[in-house]
């Protein structure tokens, strides 16, 4: 679990989990780009009280979003409106324990 990034808005959690390799699984194949791993995005809308967790092809679309958007060097603001693209998706109420 990583922060990735935490404004008065948001905050966006890598979960990264790399994958167990069974000891019977064929070796990796050497150009493969990474070691495959599960894992996503958990955004958290800090006004509304709302999260979401992206995984598979939402958080590989998050992540090429993010990638493309740091090149233009954002203000915070600018980040906040990429992410608020996918506040309509938040359905979980963030509850503290």
């Amino acid at each position: 679990m990583q922060m990735l990034y935490n404004s008065d808005s948001y905050a966006v959690v890598l979960f990264d989990v790399a994958a167990a390799v069974a000891p019977d699984a064929a070796p990796a194949v050497a150009d493969s780009p990474e070691p495959l791993s599960h894992g996503g995005y958990e955004i958290v809308d800090k006004f509304a009280r709302k999260e979401i967790f992206l995984q598979g092809v939402m958080a590989e679309s998050f992540k090429e979003g993010v990638e493309a958007l740091i090149q233009t060097k954002p203000s915070e603001e600018e980040i906040d409106d990429y992410i608020e693209r996918f506040t309509s998706l938040m359905q979980q109420p963030v509850i503290l324990h």
